[in-house]
């Protein structure tokens, strides 16, 4: 009896290594991406099935943009939602920021 593992993968293909600067976050973390479906044997990946639409990500608030610029992962999120020294995203009632642990200042940034 012979069995054939295999089916359709998926895999994130980085476009250009070069970083732009995230709308969002202001952060030089956005990057071109693909995600691309391949024919996988024995979770192998044997060749390309089909190319997906490139889109932007950013690197340190995953905010995702089509290529055009426009926000793919719903509406606008507001600066006062990102956390002033990390870019992350948080509750607008935080008082400190759960990932890099800094107090959020509303209206202005401090140094």
């Amino acid at each position: 009896m012979f069995f054939f593992i295999g089916g359709i993968g998926r895999r994130t293909v980085t476009l250009d290594p070069q970083p732009r600067t995230c709308p969002n976050c202001g952060r030089l973390a956005l990057y071109s991406k693909r995600i691309d479906s391949y024919l996988t044997v024995f979770f192998v990946p044997l060749f390309t099935v089909k190319k997906g639409e490139p889109f932007l990500v950013c690197g340190n608030c995953r905010a995702t943009y089509d290529e055009r610029g426009g926000r793919k992962d719903g509406g606008q999120t507001s600066k006062e939602q990102a956390c002033q020294y990390c870019g992350r995203p948080r509750e607008s009632n935080f008082k400190y920021c759960p990932e890099c642990g800094k107090p959020i200042i509303y209206g202005t940034r401090t140094q």
